[in-house]
C-alpha cells in the first residue's frame, strides 16, 4: 500500500514538474514575430513620434512600444542596414538596404522598441521600406 502511494506522489509530482517545465519554455521561446507580415497598429510621421517620445517618453512607450508601426519621413542618414528618418527616429532593417534612399521620402514598416534619451532617438526595429517617394 506504501509503494503504491509512492508511486502515484511520485507520478503527479513527475506530471507537474513536466507541464512546468513545457509552459516555461514555451513563454521564453516564443516564436519570433513577423513584423513585415503585421498590418501596422499605428501610421505616424516621422516628426510626430519623435515630438510623441520628446514630451513624454513614459506616455509614448505605453502608445508605441512594441508595437508594429508605420512612420514616414526624409531620410537624412543611412548606412548598409540601418536608416535615420528627419535625423532622430533609427530605423534598424533585417537585411541590408540595396537603394540609396539618402534625401527621399519612405513610408517603413517596424517595431518600435523604445527611446534612447541619451541620443533623443527613437528606435525602430526589424524595419522594411513600404513605399519610397522622390
Amino acid at each position: 500500500m506504501k509503494r503504491k502511494k509512492t508511486a502515484t506522489v511520485l507520478a503527479v509530482v513527475l506530471i507537474v514538474a513536466s507541464a512546468g517545465i513545457y509552459f516555461y519554455y514555451g513563454f521564453l521561446y516564443k516564436e519570433a514575430r513577423n513584423i513585415e507580415s503585421e498590418i501596422p497598429d499605428f501610421n505616424v510621421t516621422a516628426t510626430k513620434l519623435l515630438s510623441d517620445y520628446s514630451t513624454n517618453p513614459v506616455k509614448a512607450d505605453s502608445i508605441y512600444l512594441n508595437k508594429t508601426i508605420e512612420l514616414t519621413g526624409i531620410v537624412t542618414k543611412e548606412t548598409d542596414s540601418v536608416i535615420i528618418i528627419e535625423n532622430n527616429v533609427f530605423c534598424l532593417f533585417t537585411q541590408k538596404i540595396n537603394n540609396k534612399l539618402i534625401h527621399n521620402k519612405v513610408s517603413v514598416k517596424g517595431k518600435c522598441i523604445g527611446y534612447d534619451e541619451l541620443f533623443q532617438e527613437v528606435k525602430i526595429d526589424q524595419c522594411t521600406i513600404n513605399k519610397q517617394n522622390k
